[in-house]
């Protein structure tokens, strides 16, 4: 009896697959004709550097909204069209940025200008200022840096910039149209050009080839409110046409004095008169203080320059005690025989021939300084405050 159990279990184990592979065999004599003379399957394979590409899953609308998140390769990836068309339609280029409500062509036409989207009514929006940071925004309206990123579409290394609409509570922010950046103009041949690279400012550029940040300004076309990016190119230096007269490079300065300042001025034209120094000299000395000081007896300076000229004890022009007297720092510029510091220094009187050199020219055979073209700046505003307080 237990073997003839065993053998009935095992038919009736059997029975299921059987019956399957009955229902199996009935559905290949059912199939088509066709399907007998169909290839046996094979694996794909794929050539070496051939390039498949997926149908698109949209068709690709006359234009796009970006949204936060977006790039213009998986935009273009999205409908099926190639990068390089988008950012040709566009005007783009692989260095472009795209932001948030920026409308783009998804077609052959120009791209339609970007509207920025309104404000929805329940929302905060700040509009940011110079020297504004994120942190700084999240502070002031009390929430997180991470919830404006999210509210924005930014990323911690995002850069925000003036004028810029940031969401701060509610909804997103309107999307501020970004200045569009400026492009140098091409240097000519005999220029001297820098490449910006992440992290350059004008400031430093301007520093590095010893050159002014207005110089730049005007030989690439751009203003205090410009931005420059990395790959631009900046003219720093050309050899022009014709030299620009020194007053286009170095406009003249005027200044109003207030009662420190002008007693100070007041002292230097009263001991001036007492030496029997010209209109001239006495003039240079308070365009000297101006550039120096701001015509103010400071304690500090440069290293351990002091005073209303910025003299400095290490270079022999007294002890710090004496350079902070006003009138002895202010004879001992003007020298000549009176002179506290005899031949240790030299001053004015002490140049030879200073009265035919240039004003400025004469103000720094005496200070020696790094930028010798600002005293000339102040030279009519100094005969100014000559016949005011003297």
């Amino acid at each position: 009896m237990r073997l003839h159990a065993s053998r009935r279990t095992r038919y009736l184990t059997l029975a299921a697959p059987a019956a399957v592979l009955g229902t199996l065999a009935g559905t290949l004599v059912a199939a088509p004709a066709s399907a007998d003379a169909a290839p046996p399957l094979r694996p794909v394979e794929r050539l070496s550097g051939a390039s498949v590409r997926s149908l698109p899953a949209q068709t690709a609308p006359a234009s796009y909204t970006v949204q936060p998140g977006d790039t213009v390769s998986g935009i273009a990836q999205r409908f099926g069209l190639s990068t390089g068309d988008v950012l040709a339609w566009n005007g783009l280029t692989v260095r472009s940025v795209i932001y948030p409500g920026q409308s783009l062509a998804l077609a052959g036409a120009a791209a339609p200008a970007a509207a920025p989207a309104p404000a929805p009514a329940a929302a905060i929006v700040h509009t940011v200022v110079s020297g504004d940071t994120v942190y700084a925004i999240a502070q002031k309206y009390g929430t997180t840096v991470d919830a404006v990123l999210a509210a924005n579409g930014l990323a911690r290394d995002s850069i925000i910039y003036p004028g810029q609409a940031l969401a701060v509570s509610g909804a997103a922010a309107p999307a501020a149209v970004p200045p569009a950046p400026v492009t140098a103009p091409a240097a000519p041949a005999t220029g001297q050009t820098h490449t910006v690279v992440a992290g350059d400012t004008l400031f430093g550029i301007a520093q590095k080839y010893g050159t002014t940040t207005q110089t730049l300004f005007a030989a690439n076309g751009l203003s205090a409110a410009s931005i420059i990016y990395p790959g631009q190119t900046i003219l720093v230096a050309a050899q022009a046409a014709a030299p620009a007269p020194a007053a286009a490079a170095n406009p003249p300065l005027t200044a109003t004095l207030d009662a420190e300042q002008a007693a100070n001025a007041a002292l230097i034209i009263s001991i001036g008169r007492q030496l029997g120094i010209s209109d001239r000299g006495i003039a240079t000395a308070l365009a000297t203080g101006m550039v120096e000081s701001w015509l103010r007896n400071l304690d500090w300076g440069d290293r351990d320059s002091l005073g209303l000229f910025q003299q400095r004890p290490s270079t022999g022009w007294g002890t710090a005690e004496q350079i902070r007297d006003a009138d002895r720092s202010i004879r001992v510029f003007y020298g000549g025989p009176g002179d506290p510091n005899g031949s240790a220094t030299r001053g004015l009187l002490d140049i030879a021939g200073w009265e035919s050199l240039g004003f400025g020219a004469a103000a720094q055979a005496v200070q020696i300084s790094a930028f010798p073209d600002r005293y000339g700046q102040w030279e009519a505003q100094a005969y100014q405050w000559l016949a005011l307080h003297g």
